[in-house]
């Protein structure tokens, strides 16, 4: 069954078509691959998919609901959460404090709760710590809590962003490049993280150019170039594909 159905998704900025009627799924509790060389326009359709950019036309849905009028912080609470290319923290605030920035889009507070928290606010912020040190413990970052955000080393940063966006209680967790910038044993942690939240019954849309992690983590891989789907399907029929070999290796002459 499918989660996410991104339906010919288009998005022009002015004469450069950045993406051309991509179209594809994500089934529920897998891990998705989105590939393609550089400029392919994978960041573009996460862009759209998360509400940041309007598309040009096409739209996508989530469990069955399209969101295309639909703002980032709508998205956010219908279940789909992202990560950035460029991390993206609160560097003065604390570890735990950009974690709970997450627990709060399912705290109901109100304004009133807001300027005089009573009892009832209270508890719930009590219960968005234990939220929060339950994802640091789960990310790896138990601990570091009380640490400022921009103290971590670049590789528990990444990991600290994938907490704040699990704080959000997502049904579908998108992820840009994840792995970037990871040397070989984080690499290998973070695959295990998202071996164990896939496990936990977390659909999960990734961006990724480390090939080793897709083809030993994905279900299904799609494949960009150029703006449009060249290819989807299983990493071993990805990986022989010609169309995505000549994508990334050029055509010989």
């Amino acid at each position: 069954m499918s989660l996410l159905a991104v339906n010919e998704l288009t998005k022009h900025f002015g004469g450069v078509k950045a993406l051309e009627g991509v179209t594809f799924a994500v089934s529920q509790g897998e891990i998705t691959g989105l590939i393609g060389p550089n400029g392919a326009g994978k960041t573009t359709c996460f862009n759209l998919i998360s509400g940041l950019l309007p598309p040009t036309r096409g739209g996508v849905s989530l469990a069955g609901e399209e969101l295309r009028r639909l703002p980032p912080y709508h998205r956010a609470r219908r279940g789909l959460a992202r990560t950035f290319q460029n991390i993206q923290l609160f560097g003065g605030m604390t570890v735990l404090e950009n974690v709970l920035t997450g627990c709060h889009l399912r705290q109901e507070v109100g304004t009133l709760g807001a300027l005089w928290p009573g009892a009832g606010v209270r508890r719930a912020e009590a219960r968005s710590r234990e939220r929060a040190r339950e994802l640091l413990e789960l990310v790896g970052l138990a601990g570091r809590g009380d640490f400022p955000a921009e103290a971590l080393a670049y590789g528990e940063q990444r990991r600290l962003e994938i907490a704040r966006a699990l704080a959000q209680e997502p049904r579908l967790l998108l992820l840009d490049e994840p792995a970037a910038g990871l040397n070989s044993k984080e690499t290998e942690d973070l695959m295990a993280l998202l071996e164990a939240l896939q496990g936990r019954g977390l659909t999960l849309l990734l961006i990724e150019h480390d090939m080793t992690l897709i083809m030993g983590l994905c279900q299904q891989v799609v494949v960009l170039d150029h703006g449009k789907v060249i290819a989807a399907g299983p990493p071993a029929e990805i990986r022989r594909n010609p169309l995505v070999i000549e994508a990334y290796l050029g055509r010989e002459e």
